[in-house]
This record gives structure tokens, C-alpha cells and sequence, in this order.
């Protein structure tokens, strides 16, 4: 259907916040029967041009025609009953909610125009999710107690549920496995030769390529360029994005000189330690001046063992010993009296608090740390926060601006200066990379490597294992919530990992 007229014509978009011009001039097509991917930076504006498409956001300027019409929707439902329908990277629905509820939220059908009509309600709910072939999922059940990944696929599922003529999944695979994946993009392929139109956010290259036919690139708000995905390579791709040469990335990594370094001193040692129903007993040792990898398929145990470290949750079994003392790690408190810094994997919910600045957000930490009875003078504050709007590299116009205004990736970054502030010893990063840009992946890799050049101890999580490969001293490998062997040196590949993670089943 490349041939056919658009089904969404968006041309000369505008839309500026205070002090950032998010999108200047952008143009953007989608077509019936094709996956299209919106690629770019954080900052980019993909975001945006979403949000406004959807109605979260009003443009300031230009024109949006679906189906040649013209339309400019004022709300997320307005977009919807235009048949533009849409799943955001964080999961919007409600977990105190049944998966029932959430799937038909604020369209629940009635009997005789006043009861819900809660059969059909369950009914269609299990229906909808089998087209996912989510076909184990009570429906009845809270959404909260099942997975991040489940319920981002209930979200999908309330996508898909309605008739929409275009289909908007904004990083809709950020917390799926390889199943998952391949299970939405055979239901995404399915739509697609139905003629639905559909546009794809995603920061996974492999992605890009085995699911759209076209990509739009974006770069600081403005349009670089409409491309055929085959006719794109990899490497042009990310250029475009970045604007600038892959190759400055390309020699990041641990280097050669670890291996000469001489045996650092251990600040943690775990033995048999462990949580019932989250992860077995296991030992670790985590050293300073190191990068201890966690490698797992989803599910596998990471986030419950950086959760135990940091005392979110509290373990049941074995014991921890921190600077060869043995220590109650029973809560947050505990953790941070040690010197522990925990960066969570879901920065909008347990992360940055969106109603603060990027300087109040920043210095957060340290002034807990403190108490709130021995308040920072206002000074240190900006002192603070200057220092490491540029040590990082924040993009804000000022440390002032309201951190939800920053994209992801800027806000990533203010979430570490935050726990840099307070000096740790201990950094523990779950998914620090995750739903950003590569340009900003780089940057956090080398800032990691950074801090542990000056000493600091790094427990690093990460789905993706090329990154937990360069960025490792050590990886820990995980399955079904059991550590099952421990990498180093050069064991440490993506092959042996994933070997590992293979082999260890009879």
C-alpha cells in the first residue's frame, strides 16, 4: 500500500514549552499496511509529536489530516474516537483494578443502559487477550499482582480492543521477553496485512529492522529524514539519529586495563542470601572500584537481588557483611547508612518526583540524608545542581525547569546526579539505559566507568547483554530466580552468557 495516499498527514508541527522548542517544522506520514518507526535521540521529539497527535499536548502550529480530513484532537479520548489509539512505554492502567477492569476502563458496556454487564465484560477481556495468546491470565485477578510485563501487554490488548484505523505503540516492548516480542509483532504483522497503519517507538535496533517497513528520524525537534527500512543500514541509521559518527561510541568498554589492576578491596560479601518466592540463596561479592554485572532473562531474579541489596525488600535467608562486618540490610534506611544508592528500573513511578525541579530533584538524597530539620542552604543547592547539570551533561535550560519537561534520558541522568550528591559507595543500577537513546546510553556507560575509576563499587543491570558485556568486570548469571554461575574476564561474551543461561538444564 506504499502507493496509496497517506493515512496520517501531519505537516509544519510545532509545539514549544517553556524555554525548549520540542518540535520545529516537523513532518510526518503514516500509511495503511505498513509498521512505521519513529527513531531519534531523547529530546528528539517523538514524544511529543506523539502526545500531540494523541491530544495529550495542543500544537502551536501546522496541520494533521487522518484519512484527509483534518483533525486536532484536545483529548487522549477525542484521539481515540477518531481511531487513533495508542499504548505509551509506561503502563497508564490502574493495578489495584481487576485485568477486566482495566482492559474496558471508561467503556465498560451496560444492560438496559445502567448496569455493567460483568460476563460480557470478562468475556470479551479474555478474548482480547488471546489475541496476544495470553490465554493464563485470570482476568478477574488485581492487574497489580501479575508482572510488569503482563501488564504491559493487558495495555496492548486495550489498544487493540478498539477499533482503530492507526495504532501508536510507544516503547511497547521495553519490558517483554524475546516470546513476548515475538508474539506482539506476529499480532502487529497480522493488523498491518489488514491494512491497519502503525507507528512503532522503540530504541531496539534488531527490532526496527525485523518489524517496519519505513522510519522517520527526528533530531532536536526537527525532521531528518523519511527512510525504507531496508534500504537503511544499521550503522546510517544511528549516524542520522545522532549526528554524529557511530564510531565515537564504538571504544567504550572496560579496556585493557583492568586486567592489570591490582585486587580491590571487597566492600560487599553476601552468602546464602536470599528471599523465599524472589530469589534462592546466593552468594556474591561485589568489590570497589568495580562493575558487577546481573545477566538474566526476565524474570530471572535481577531486579529481586538489587531490591535485597538495597533493602526495598527485606531477605529471609543468609547473611550480608559490608566492609567485612556483618549487616542488617532490613530496609532503605539500613542501605543508605552503608553508603547505597539504588537506581530503580521505573524512574517516572519510583524515581523522579515530577512536581519538583531538576535541582530539588537532584539534591533530594543528600538533604534526606541530612534530615529535613537541617535544611541545605540554598547556595549548596545551586551549587549542587549546576555542578552536575554539567558534569552530566543534563540538557535543561536551567537546573530551575520542572524535571517532567526533560526527556527520558535527561531525567536518567538527574536521577544518578541525585545519588552522586549524597556520595555512595555503592551504585546500584537497575536498567539505567533503559527507553533511551543511544547517544545517552554512551554517555551513562562512561559515566559508570567513570565512577569506578574513582573507586565506587557498580551493581549494573541491564536487558540488553551487549551492554552489561562491555560494562562488566564480573557478571553474575541468573535463571528462574537462581544465580547459576559466575563470569569474568574473558568468559565474559554474549554467547557464553547466553550459553550459560542454556547449558545448566538437563
Amino acid at each position: 500500500m506504499a502507493d496509496s495516499p497517506p493515512l496520517l498527514q501531519m505537516r509544519g508541527v510545532r509545539k514549544t514549552f517553556p524555554g525548549v522548542r520540542a518540535l520545529d517544522g516537523v513532518d510526518f506520514f503514516a500509511r495503511r499496511g505498513e509498521v512505521h518507526a519513529l527513531m531519534g535521540e531523547n529530546g528528539a521529539g517523538k514524544s511529543t509529536l506523539i502526545k500531540v497527535l494523541t491530544g495529550v499536548y495542543r500544537r502551536d502550529g501546522g496541520e494533521a489530516l487522518l484519512d484527509g480530513v483534518s483533525v486536532d484532537p484536545r483529548t487522549p479520548a477525542e484521539a481515540q474516537n477518531l481511531g487513533i489509539s495508542t499504548v505509551y512505554q509506561e503502563v497508564n492502567l490502574v493495578p489495584t483494578l481487576s485485568v477486566a477492569e482495566n482492559l474496558f476502563l471508561g467503556r465498560l458496556p451496560k444492560k438496559l443502559g445502567v448496569a455493567v454487564g460483568w460476563g460480557e465484560v470478562r468475556r470479551r477481556s479474555r478474548a482480547a487477550l488471546a489475541r496476544l495468546e495470553l490465554k493464563d491470565v485470570d482476568v478477574t485477578r488485581p492487574l497489580g499482582s501479575y508482572s510488569i510485563a503482563i501488564q504491559q501487554m493487558v495495555a496492548i490488548a486495550r489498544a487493540l480492543d478498539v477499533s482503530a484505523k492507526l495504532l501508536i505503540l510507544d516503547e511497547p516492548t521495553s519490558s517483554l521477553d524475546a516470546g513476548e516480542v515475538a508474539r506482539l509483532f506476529d499480532v502487529m504483522r497480522r493488523l498491518r496485512d489488514q491494512g491497519l497503519g502503525i507507528v512503532f517507538v522503540t530504541h531496539f535496533l534488531e527490532q526496527v529492522y525485523a518489524i517496519t517497513d519505513r522510519i522517520t528520524v527526528l533530531r532536536n525537534g526537527k525532521l531528518v529524514g523519511e527512510y525504507e527500512t531496508k534500504q537503511l543500514p544499521r550503522a546510517e541509521l544511528i549516524g542520522k539519529m545522532m549526528g554524529r559518527e557511530l564510531a565515537e561510541f564504538e571504544t567504550a568498554g572496560r579496556g585493557g586495563g583492568a586486567e592489570s589492576a591490582p585486587a580491590k578491596r571487597t566492600l560487599v560479601r553476601l552468602k546464602g542470601f536470599g528471599r523465599r518466592g524472589a530469589i534462592k540463596p546466593f552468594d556474591l561479592e561485589i568489590r570497589e572500584g568495580e562493575v558487577v554485572g546481573l545477566a538474566g532473562l526476565l524474570g530471572s531474579g535481577r531486579t529481586e537481588i538489587a531490591r535485597l541489596l538495597f533493602g526495598a525488600d527485606r531477605a529471609d535467608a543468609g547473611t550480608a557483611l559490608v566492609d567485612d562486618r556483618s549487616t542488617s540490610l532490613a530496609s532503605p534506611r539500613a542501605a543508605i547508612a552503608c553508603g547505597f544508592a539504588f537506581l530503580p528500573e521505573d524512574r517516572k513511578t519510583q524515581g523522579i518526583v515530577p512536581e519538583l525541579s531538576v535541582r530539588e530533584n537532584i539534591i533530594l538524597a543528600l538533604q534526606a540524608s541530612k534530615g529535613w530539620l537541617a535544611a541545605l542552604p540554598r547556595r549548596r543547592q545551586d551549587e549542587l545542581a549546576d555542578h552536575y547539570v554539567k558534569a552530566l551533561g543534563i540538557s535543561t535550560p536551567h537546573a530551575e525547569q520542572s524535571i517532567r519537561n526533560l526527556s527520558g534520558g535527561n531525567q536518567q541522568k538527574a536521577l544518578i546526579a541525585r545519588w552522586l550528591a549524597a556520595n555512595p559507595r555503592l551504585l546500584i543500577l537497575d536498567e539505567p539505559t533503559r527507553g533511551i537513546d543511544v547517544g545517552a546510553k554512551a554517555e551513562i556507560q562512561k559515566l559508570i566507568l567513570d565512577l569506578c575509576a574513582r573507586g565506587m563499587a557498580v551493581l549494573f543491570i541491564s536487558s540488553e547483554l551487549e551492554e552489561t558485556v562491555r560494562c562488566s568486570d564480573r557478571v553474575a548469571v541468573l535463571r528462574d530466580r537462581e544465580k547459576i554461575a559466575e563470569l569474568e574476564g574473558e568468559q565474559i561474551s554474549e554467547q557464553s552468557i547466553l550459553r550459560t543461561i542454556a547449558g545448566a538444564k538437563a
